[in-house]
C-alpha cells in the first residue's frame, strides 16, 4: 500500500484556502492509497473551537474529504475541529474512504498545557481501521507522548494488532526533538510502520518546521524538510509479517 504525507502551511482560520491548497498537493503527488494531512488541516490548530469548529455530520472539511476520496479512489485522513448536536466539541481525526465510508477517532490526550481541554472533550476509544489490508491505528499530535495508549497487541491478538500508526500533528518547532525521537520509538517498540504528518509555517501561537516522517518497523527514517512538500512511501506487509514472526518481540510484551 502506498501512503502519501502532505506537509503543508496552513492559513489561519481559512478553510477555503487550505482545502484548495490540499487538493493541489494531492493532485500533484504520486497516485496513492492513502493521503494524510496535518492536525486541523482546514483551519490551523486552535485550543478554542470558536470560529473554526464545523458541524460533525456535514461540515465543509468532512465533505471535501469525501469528494477527494471519490475523485482519487484513495483514503483521505486528517483532523478537524467539530461540534456534535449536543454542543460538545472534539479534535476529530477523520479517515474517509471512497463511497462515503467514514471512520473517526477523537483525540484522547488533549494538550492541557495550552488549554485544549477547556474547549474540547477528550475521546475515550482507541480506533484501529482496516484499509486495503493494512490495519491502521489513528492518533493525534500530543498522543505521541503516551506509549501505553499507543501499545500494540500480541501477534495472536489479530483484532487489536495494527500495522501502521498515523500521527497527524501541529507540533511546534520548540519541541521538535521530542517529535523526532518518539516517532521512531513508537515504530520500534510496536514493530510497525509510523507516519507522522506535521505542518509548517506559523499561527498566533507557534511556529512549525515540519519534518514529517515515515518510519519503518526497524526505526529507519525517511523525512521531509521544513517546506511544503509531499512524501510517498510503501507499506510492505509481507516484509512486516516476516519480521514479526522471525523476531516476535510483541509476544514478550508486558
Amino acid at each position: 500500500m502506498k501512503v502519501t504525507l502532505l506537509q503543508q502551511d496552513i492559513e489561519w482560520s481559512a478553510p477555503e484556502i487550505n482545502l484548495a491548497k490540499a487538493e493541489r498537493a494531492i493532485s500533484a503527488a504520486p497516485a496513492s492509497d492513502l493521503y494524510v494531512l496535518p492536525e486541523m488541516f482546514a483551519t490551523g490548530f486552535n485550543v478554542s473551537p470558536e470560529g473554526i469548529v464545523e458541524d460533525a455530520e456535514s461540515g465543509p472539511a468532512r465533505s471535501w474529504m469525501c469528494r477527494m476520496a471519490d475523485k482519487y479512489n484513495a483514503a483521505i485522513a486528517g483532523s478537524v475541529a467539530v461540534r456534535e448536536s449536543d454542543g460538545s466539541c472534539f479534535n476529530r481525526f477523520y479517515f474517509v474512504r471512497p463511497g462515503g465510508d467514514i471512520s473517526h477517532y477523537d483525540k484522547r490526550h488533549l494538550f492541557t498545557y495550552g488549554g485544549e481541554d477547556l474547549g474540547y472533550q477528550r475521546g475515550e476509544e482507541r480506533v484501529i481501521i482496516n484499509w486495503r489490508g493494512v490495519r491502521i491505528f489513528l492518533q493525534v499530535c500530543y498522543d505521541l507522548r503516551f506509549p501505553v495508549w499507543s501499545r500494540n497487541a500480541r501477534l495472536s491478538d489479530t483484532e487489536n494488532l495494527f500495522d501502521l500508526i498515523l500521527y497527524v500533528a501541529s507540533w511546534p518547532s520548540t519541541r521538535m526533538n521530542v517529535w523526532t525521537t518518539l516517532l521512531p520509538a513508537r515504530a520500534i517498540e510496536n514493530q510497525c510502520y509510523v507516519c507522522g504528518v506535521n505542518r509548517i509555517g506559523s499561527d498566533p501561537y507557534c511556529t512549525y518546521v515540519g519534518r514529517s516522517m515515515f518510519v519503518d518497523p526497524y526505526g529507519r527514517i525517511t523525512e521531509c524538510g521544513a517546506g511544503e512538500e509531499t512524501l510517498t512511501a510503501d507499506i510492505d506487509l509481507p516484509k512486516l509479517t516476516a519480521f514479526r514472526h522471525k523476531f516476535p518481540v510483541l509476544d514478550d510484551r508486558d
